[in-house]
């Protein structure tokens, strides 16, 4: 586990160079694509398997969508404290300093189950700072852990009503990981430590956030990710087989959910 920590953050490290250039629009195959410009705020549900590199390079594939990751994330945060920039966080610099289009709000894992009321308050002054930058917030809702399935009422029906109360957007990341479970309960989702996401879990959040910022079918995007660090050299993020890649595919395409485009 400590080998495997010291990967993330040298790979996150790395990435951090590259991922974010500054660019209007994006071309692929002769057809001009719009640039967006996406921040997210966060901890290790975030971090895990690289998810805004993913998101990154999972864009490659969109027809008409770039999307350009930052990151403010810190294990363990909380999003008061990314609004007080305590515990090591910085995003209140970050927002005073760059723009985006975008911010991701990724809430600590068990904030609506343990401190409720702290979450719907964090989360009204996060969502009018993001405002207040001319940016459109977005929620990420968080699983539930391996060992306890049924967490994922408590945070489904805060996270829904915090985004309805707020009129923000909320990526369905936990109820696509309870519909895995419910479909594939073969299909390891989880990491050693019964929370963070596997390999798996961050294709499907990333294929997740795929289909909510371009409004697109996810079927194009490859069981392997790749990207290109700051030398132009290729590297892998993520291996899949065939078979769980066409899964996880079809599950999120299948899978009602609102996005930025609808």
């Amino acid at each position: 586990m400590k080998f495997k920590n010291i990967l993330f953050v040298l790979l996150i490290g790395l990435l951090g160079c590259s991922s974010f250039a500054q660019l209007e629009k994006d071309t692929l195959g002769g057809v001009e694509k719009d640039t967006l410009r996406v921040l997210f705020v966060g901890n290790s549900f975030t971090y895990f398997y690289n998810l805004p590199q993913v998101v990154n390079a999972m864009s490659a594939f969109s027809e008409t969508v770039h999307i350009e990751t930052r990151t403010s994330l810190v294990g363990g945060s909380r999003i008061s404290q990314h609004l007080n920039q305590t515990n090591g966080t910085q995003t209140i610099d970050i927002l005073n300093n760059q723009t985006f289009d975008y911010v991701v709000i990724n809430h600590h894992s068990l904030v609506t189950i343990d401190d409720l009321e702290g979450f719907f308050e964090s989360s009204k002054q996060m969502v009018e700072l993001v405002r207040s930058k001319n940016a459109i917030p977005v929620f990420m809702m968080t699983w539930a852990y391996h060992s306890n399935p049924l967490m994922i009422e408590t945070i489904a029906t805060a996270f829904n009503n915090i985004g309805k109360r707020l009129g923000v957007d909320v990526v369905p990341c936990g109820n696509l990981f309870a519909e895995v479970r419910k479909w594939r309960p073969d299909l390891n989702m989880f990491d050693d430590d019964d929370k963070h996401p596997s390999k798996h879990g961050t294709y499907l959040n990333g294929l997740t956030f795929f289909k909510y910022f371009t409004n697109e079918k996810t079927t194009d995007i490859p069981k392997r990710i790749t990207s290109v660090d700051k030398n132009g050299q290729k590297f892998w993020l993520l291996f899949l087989s065939q078979e769980n890649s066409d899964f996880l595919q079809q599950l999120v395409d299948d899978y009602d959910f609102k996005t930025r485009l609808n």
